[in-house]
Parts: structure tokens; sequence; C-alpha cells
């Protein structure tokens, strides 16, 4: 492998044409000889770039509609060639095809065909890019002699390069690097496309790209970066940063926990998280009224966690921000008078950001291998639920425990969730008994447990996790049913007269 390759002649074949003039010309003034075909020739003839069509390097016309090209040896073997090899010199010289230096090549639109909401099959198919990845994958191959360029984002740094003198041993390295992931990702996104019929695929291709570096991971010891999904538009990557430090990996998972929370809450809402639970959280008619009643759930735990809003940040509300330790605020919109509120906290990171989507697939991994499985979906509808004790909760504790197990749902299991009204009051979470998160609910919660309601993510086992929130006040409470002892559960609501709804669903997160 050579130290430096000096570009003499280039193949230029790309659907994203964007700075590709520019590009050509800086290649051009340097001597390097140009070829193309199709579209990428006419934007460069067009450009008064000096350019070689193709066809005249083949000796073949373009044919099938432009769907073989660049599929010839005259092309293919100018770029596999290993110029070390004697054999490989004697083939290029008796058949008269010189070599070729560098490939740039991006790819047909596929995912934007595929992702577009009155898609057509055919027209899909037609996205699907043959001539691009084989010219891309040789060149990437070849790399001992071949630069590969994938993305209009690589032409200055390969444009200075050629100026230079030519491409060093580790940039065409690490041009075959990206070159690589992007046809393999490339081939995912078919993959997954072609796979799509099932809600669960038989081969699951999972791509992603580096968006940045993080200091280290969830301790110092552990480096980190972040990567979305492949042409993915998540929420936390089109989200602005309006001050603050740089988001840690601690910060990502929190802020995930509390956007997506506080976005499966009705009216307006504000949450506390920390270590991705959730430790306040409250629905008012003010945003300034719901933060103050979910920090008041659990403000040891709440110092130094993460904030979410699912309406715009307003000025009252920020002073009160202001008067606590946090160290992320995200919502939807920040005022200009709750930016000027804010600014004098230079560390607080603050964050505009959309609503949360993504895949329908929630993925884990496991050594060697993921788990997979499709993404939660919480409701909570009162009129879908069962009651099964004989006293009927009043409108206002359904509506409460609707709100409880919403908490719930996004609390690490075993949760039990404790409300008066709208607000959760305690919250025990990732418990390793019912009757301990049960507990550790109540525990928070102290006296405001009294008239109260409870939601847990999952059924009681026994009847002591009832017993214990009965017995200290609770007047209601939700959860799944369907355990084998769930007539010991009924018979244990009735004893205290609490008001028990099943809501045959669970909610486990682990």
């Amino acid at each position: 492998m050579t130290d430096r390759l000096p570009v003499r002649r280039a193949l230029v074949s790309v659907w994203d044409k964007q700075g590709l003039v520019g590009f050509a010309r800086r290649l051009a003034a340097c001597g390097v000889e140009l070829i193309s075909s199709g579209g990428t020739a006419a934007a460069l003839r067009d450009a008064d770039v000096a350019v070689t069509q193709v066809a005249e390097v083949t000796g073949s016309p373009e044919m099938l509609g432009g769907r073989v090209k660049t599929l010839h040896p005259a092309i293919h073997g100018a770029i596999l060639a290993d110029r070390g090899v004697d054999a490989h010199r004697v083939d290029l010289a008796e058949l008269g095809i010189p070599p070729i230096d560098l490939v740039v090549a991006n790819l047909y639109p596929f995912e934007d065909a595929a992702g577009a909401p009155d898609a057509d099959a055919a027209q899909v198919v037609e996205m699907i890019d043959i001539g691009g990845p084989a010219m891309v994958r040789a060149a990437a191959k070849n790399h001992a002699w071949v630069g590969v360029v994938t993305s209009p984002g690589q032409y200055d740094g390969v444009a200075a390069a050629v100026e230079s003198g030519g491409l060093d041993r580790e940039l065409r390295r690490a041009l075959a690097h990206v070159a690589f992931a992007t046809t393999a990702a490339y081939d995912g996104a078919i993959a997954s496309w072609l796979g799509g019929g099932g809600e669960l695929p038989e081969a699951l291709v999972v791509a992603l790209e580096r968006t940045g570096h993080l200091r280290y991971g969830e301790n110092p010891g552990q480096s980190a970066a972040i990567y979305r999904g492949r042409g993915s538009q998540p929420w936390w990557h089109v989200a602005v940063q309006l001050q603050g430090k740089q988001m840690s990996f601690n910060n990502y998972a929190d802020a995930e926990a509390a956007w997506r929370l506080v976005n499966d809450l009705p009216e307006t809402s504000a949450v506390v998280v920390k270590h991705t639970n959730p430790c306040g959280a409250a629905s008012r008619p003010t945003l300034d009224a719901a933060l103050q009643a979910a920090w008041e759930c659990d403000p040891l735990s709440a110092f130094g966690g993460v904030v979410a809003m699912n309406r715009p940040l307003d000025a009252a509300t920020a002073s009160r921000l202001g008067a606590n330790f946090v160290e992320v605020v995200v919502a939807p919109a920040v005022a200009e008078d709750a930016r000027h509120a804010l600014a004098a906290r230079r560390n607080l990171r603050v964050i505009e950001a959309p609503p949360p989507h993504g895949s329908d697939l929630d993925v884990r991994r496991i050594e060697d291998g993921f788990l997979v499985q499709g993404r939660d979906r919480i409701t909570a509808d009162p009129a879908s639920w069962k009651v099964v004790s004989k006293r009927q909760p009043t409108d206002a504790e359904l509506d409460g425990l609707a709100f409880a197990w919403v908490v719930a749902a996004h609390a690490k299991s075993n949760a039990v969730v404790v409300a008066a009204g709208l607000a959760a009051v305690g919250v025990g979470a990732g418990d390793q008994s019912r009757v301990g998160a049960a507990e550790r609910a109540l525990a928070r919660a102290g006296d405001r447990a009294v008239g109260g309601v409870a939601a847990s993510d999952a059924f009681f086992p026994f009847r002591d996790g009832l017993d214990v929130l009965a017995g200290a006040g609770v007047s209601a409470i939700a959860e799944p049913g369907g355990s084998r002892r769930d007539e010991e559960v009924v018979a244990a609501a009735n004893e205290h007269d609490v008001g028990l709804v099943f809501t045959g669903e669970r909610h486990f997160r682990h």
C-alpha cells in the first residue's frame, strides 16, 4: 500500500450534486481527468468543466434506461487493479485501460423514496442503486490504490489532499471505512423495506451513524459517543440547545425518559426525572404550578435531575427553575424572557425540542445479540378499565388513576406511583418486590397518600401490596389484573373499602 497516491483520473457519478461543481473544478485545476455520465456529466458540462463520458471510455452506450452504464471492465478493471501485482498491470496494459485513482459516488436516495407517504413500489425499486454501490465497494476494497468519496462533506478535505500532492494511506483507509459503512447501511435500508410486511422481520439491520463524541459514558472510565439511525431525525438530533454545557451520556438518557413521559401526559404538565426514573410529575392549569407540584413530590431526589414540560417555558416557570438545581430542561419552546431569566445559569442545559416519535421497535443489547420488541404504547382510558371492587371509584379518582398509570408505566419495574389528583406524591421504582415498591412510594408520599390514588405497573401477586397502600389511606388503585390471586386482592380491596380497577394491560420496564 503506497503512502501517498497522486490523483490523475477520477470517476464522478453522484445523485446529490451539492458542492459538485466546486469540487470538480478544484480537481480539474490539478490536472485530474474527470470521467462521468448522465446527469453528473451534464451538470459538469453546463458549468464548463471538462468531462469525459463513460460511454467514450467503455465503448458501450448506456442501456436499460440508465440501469447499465458503469458496469464494464474498462471501469471496474481500472478501479480494482492492484498495481502492486505484475499480472494486474499487464492486464491493464494489454487492454488499454488506464487506472482510476479516485471514485466519487453518492447513491440514489432510496430511503427518501421508500419513506414517502405516497411511495409506489415500482418507483421505490428504481431507487435501488446498483452501479453506485458496486463502484464504491470496488474502490473501497482497493483503497491501497484508490480513494473513494461518498459524501459532499468529504469534498473539501479530499480536494485539499489532491492539491497537496495526493491522498495518503490514512485518508484512503478512512474513506474506505466510511464507504463500506455507507453501502452496508444502504443495503440495510433496502432489506428493511423488503421485509417490512411483518412487525418483527426475519433479518433486522441496524445502521447507525455517529453524530458526536461525549466526554465519557455513564462513568468517567467509559468512552462514549452518540449515534442516530442512518437518515433518521430523532427529537434529540433536531432539538436546539440554547445554552449550557455539552450534553453528557447520562443527560441524554434522562432527557429521553423525561421527554417521552411528559409528552404522554395530558394538559399542561411538568416532570422531573433522575436516573431515567420519574421522581416528580404533575398536571396543572399553569406550567409554573405544574413544575412546583412535580418538584414537591420528592425534592431530595429532584436535586440535579432533568426537567421536561409539554408547554412553552415562560418567565415565571423559568424563575422557579432558577431557584433549584437541575442539569437539563427540555421544552417545546422557550420564551425570550424565560431565556433571560435562565441566562445566569450558564451550565444549565436549556433545550427546545420537537415531540418524540421514533421507531416502532425497541432494541436492547445483550452479549452478541439483541432483544427486539415492539415499542410499549401507553394509554390511559378509564372507560376501557374494569371496576372489580364493590366501591366504584369517583370521577376524580379515575382521573388521578389515569395520571398515575402513565407515570408508573414510565418508571422502572417494579413500580408503584401514589398520586394526589393530577400530581405524583410518591414514586417507588426499580424495586425487586411489588410490596417494596408500594412501601417506597408511601415513604415519599407520607401524609399526602391519605385520600390519594395509586397505580401499579403490573399485578399484585399477593394482597400485601394493596394492604400496605390501603393502610396508608389510599382510596383507589389501578393495576393490570391477571394474578392467580386476583380474588384475594379484590377481597382485600373490599375489606378496605378501596376502589380497585383492572386495566387489562401491563407496563413492565426493565
